[in-house]
């Protein structure tokens, strides 16, 4: 049985609650996507998965639903705006117009930290959504405090196989053998680079091999007049943009990392520090700067090449008026390192059955192998299905856009995220505002890590102790 919560008890186990706009990780502002054909219709348009002539038939919704009698309305709840959300409500509508048993009604909720901060307040006032669209940072902490229903079971009734769901996104959602949280708009950082740039400064068509072939290039990359920079070649994101997120694989490319998974801090020890040094130094040495709105200044080409999520890639081939490269991460001294990110689906466990097997619809439905591509290829997020990443559609798809195939080949690099930074309440900000201190103030890295691993450390110690309630 779900034990009561009251609003307090959420709030001390949820933490602090962040309102800033995810940028980095989603690329929640960008420009419309291309429509969503109606159901059962073939789009025209080679940025649509579900294109004529495919032999794809369109998505349908599993029967789950059993002698309703009338339609069961289900709430759910997203967080996307821009293209994202255009993209995100064409899906909703494609799933209500393949079937009629089941009524989904979306709400936008703003970003991912908005949507769990109203998810918290929700629980407390009793009026919660029946699915709900949870990023990576936040899902687990509705875990811990057992709101999310196990899926196995509604899994087993529908004839799905998660094993066809890509291994390393199905099993972050994964607790003890159980899916709680289903990957839906993942992602992984990119290296974006503006090939224009890259042709006038006669350098190969590639993203560099390392950070050090980077460093190597971007004084062909920088752009000076009189005495201002007019042109970095490279720029930083800010704490509200997710620079804890895109920093990660950096630290692990310098072989530091943000924590251990018991929650034993690392950030502050020295090859996390170095890899903080090289942030500091790219700015001291004008080859980076420090950025508001990373996206913008690389669409406008005031910096050359940036990091920034899988997410944003549809937006930013939309808007930018020259070819955009994109590239694996660049490997550090101590090699490779990329993370992933995104969000994923989960049903609130106290609901009746007969809601929480028609929300299941909406996640088999918007998982599934026809729409992940469409999703995909109207967005830029990776499709979680591994049938439809070898689908001859799909594959033809990265054939003509090799920009969506480079997060589907890095995958299989990457590797969880580090607990302190999806695991401890607010961790993301957390890292991000120090590494802010780093990258804008330019405080030296070592006493701002130790100050972060402090606060760390102290916000993990509820968070170890509800774990062991919860898995024991």
């Amino acid at each position: 049985m779900t034990r009561s919560l009251t609003r307090r008890r959420f709030v001390l186990a949820l933490g602090g609650l962040s309102g800033a706009a995810l940028l980095a990780a989603c690329g929640q502002s960008e420009p419309t996507p291309t429509a969503a054909p109606a159901s059962g219709s073939t789009a025209a348009s080679p940025t649509v998965a579900l294109a004529s002539g495919t032999g794809t038939t369109s998505p349908t919704a599993p029967a789950v639903v059993q002698n309703t009698g009338s339609k069961v309305k289900v709430l759910y709840w997203g967080s996307y705006s821009g293209t994202l959300g255009e993209a995100e409500q064409a899906l909703v509508q494609r799933f209500n117009e393949s079937q009629n048993e089941v009524e989904l009604e979306y709400q936008y909720q703003g970003s991912y930290e908005e949507t769990a901060q109203k998810l918290t307040q929700a629980l407390a006032a009793g009026t919660t959504p029946d699915v709900v669209l949870l990023s990576d940072v936040w899902w687990f902490k509705f875990y811990l405090n057992d709101i999310l229903l196990p899926l196995n079971d509604l899994f087993a009734a529908n004839g799905i196989d998660t094993s066809d769901y890509v291994d390393p996104l199905i099993e972050e959602g994964t607790r003890q053998g159980t899916v709680y949280w289903v990957p839906f708009a993942r992602s992984t950082p990119l290296f974006y680079y503006n090939k224009q740039i890259w042709q006038e400064a006669g350098l190969p068509d590639r993203g560099p091999a390392t950070w050090d072939e980077f460093v190597e290039w971007s004084g062909q990359l920088v752009k000076r007049e009189g005495g201002n920079t007019t042109r970095y070649a490279f720029g930083h994101p800010s704490a509200a943009s997710y620079i804890a997120w895109l920093f990660q694989p950096v630290c692990w490319q310098w072989g530091g990392r943000y924590s251990d998974p018991d929650f034993t801090i690392r950030i502050q020890e020295e090859p996390a520090v170095e890899a903080g040094r090289f942030y500091l130094a790219s700015v001291r040495d004008g080859m980076a700067v420090p950025s508001q709105d990373l996206v913008a200044d690389f669409v406008n080409g005031a910096v050359a090449a940036m990091m920034a999520s899988t997410g944003s890639l549809g937006g930013i081939l939309r808007s930018a008026s020259f070819p955009v490269g994109t590239a694996f991460l660049p490997e550090g001294p101590a090699g490779f390192g990329c993370c992933t990110g995104g969000a994923g689906l989960a049903i609130l466990k106290n609901k009746p059955q007969e809601v929480q097997e028609a929300a299941f619809r909406w996640i088999a439905f918007a998982t599934s192998p026809e729409s992940t591509m469409w999703w995909s290829q109207n967005t830029g997020y990776m499709p979680v299905r591994k049938s439809a990443i070898a689908s001859a559609e799909m594959q033809r798809y990265f054939e003509e856009n090799p920009n969506f195939k480079t997060a589907v080949d890095q995958l299989p690099k990457t590797r969880p995220q580090d607990a302190a930074r999806v695991w401890i309440p607010n961790g993301d900000q957390i890292i991000g505002k120090g590494l802010e201190r780093v990258t804008v103030q330019q405080e030296d890295p070592a006493t701002v890590f130790a100050d972060v691993a402090q606060t760390l450390e102290r916000e993990a110690r509820p968070v170890v102790e509800q774990l062991k309630r919860r898995e024991g």
